[in-house]
């Protein structure tokens, strides 16, 4: 049996830290949109007396979150099979679009459809938070808003298909550092534990009343932010260098994706986005579109062909 899957990447349309949480985490606000830039993902499923992986890749990964994401599905479900992945890398890495927490979502999703076993979307994201933050987000797509890590998910009413640009610009920002120079302060057990809010966060507000107005505002007049722009702006002068160039070229909103380092600017046309790319070296701007939620699924469903009917994104029975 053999599929090959989208793996799509996601902008951060907003994104906020307001504190540092007692588990080591930092409590998040974000607003997640699914944009047509992707990965694609080859995969060859045989029942096996045992489980064999193997992954090739277009570019060399430490640690790569598909095989993480195999073992998992095998082990939860006793799936004994030789699996065999093929991985075209066209997101760019280390850039906030989430191109590695994609990857392992698409094998949560692919994997028990395969072997024919559906598996309800709660069970699945469980397994997606286990691999890390941005995985569950993309057993959804569209436009959600995540808070916590970014694991707990609710739906937005999806946006139009507009037109983005995204800019890779090549720096490696460091997260831990661009957490570290936010100096957000810890909150204490007592207050975590109670149902309001730990301290007066003027930021919160910010959030909620975008998310609150997203679906019937003009997205360039709405004043959407990323908190870890002035950090990593400060130690990293490239990105807003890129940041100024397409607001000059009539972007609007241009922000930041994640920690860093890739930048997103949303345009009226496809015309727009193509000429601003050309302001930019070969292969680092990617014009692209919003993906809304039915067609992130619609997506998968042709991806699965026959095997469709097991996917999770599949009508209940």
């Amino acid at each position: 049996m053999e599929v090959t899957v989208p793996s799509l990447a996601k902008i951060n349309l907003d994104l906020r830290v307001l504190y540092k949480r007692n588990d080591g985490y930092h409590e998040l606000r974000s607003l997640f949109q699914t944009i047509s830039l992707k990965d694609t993902l080859n995969i060859r499923f045989e029942t096996a007396r045992r489980s064999e992986f193997s992954l090739d890749s277009s570019v060399d990964i430490p640690d790569n979150l598909v095989l993480r994401a195999a073992r998992l599905v095998s082990e939860e479900l006793n799936i004994k099979a030789r699996m065999r992945f093929r991985l075209r890398k066209n997101i760019p890495m280390g850039a906030g679009l989430g191109g590695g927490s994609s990857n392992a979502a698409a094998v949560l999703i692919a994997l028990p459809a395969l072997a024919g076993k559906r598996i309800p979307i709660g069970r699945l994201l469980g397994w997606a938070e286990s691999l890390g933050s941005d995985v569950p987000f993309f057993l959804l797509g569209g436009t959600a808003v995540g808070i916590g890590r970014g694991t707990e998910l609710y739906p937005l009413e999806d946006q139009p298909r507009r037109h983005v640009l995204v800019v890779s610009t090549g720096v490696h920002v460091s997260t831990r550092d661009a957490y570290k120079r936010l100096e957000r302060e810890p909150v204490t057990p007592s207050v975590t534990s109670t149902l309001t809010s730990p301290v007066d966060l003027p930021i919160l507000r910010e959030f909620q009343t975008i998310a609150w107005t997203l679906d019937r505002s003009d997205l360039r007049q709405i004043p959407f932010a990323n908190d870890f722009e002035k950090p990593v702006f400060e130690t990293h002068g490239e990105i807003p260098v890129v940041v100024r160039k397409l607001r000059r070229a009539g972007a609007r909103p241009v922000l930041m994706t994640g920690s860093g380092s890739a930048v997103f600017a949303t345009f009226e046309t496809a015309a727009q986005a193509k000429s601003a790319a050309q302001m930019f070296p070969p292969g680092s701007a990617f014009p692209s579109r919003f993906v809304d939620r039915r067609q992130y699924r619609n997506l998968w469903t042709r991806a699965l062909g026959s095997f469709a009917g097991a996917c999770c994104f599949a009508t209940p029975e």
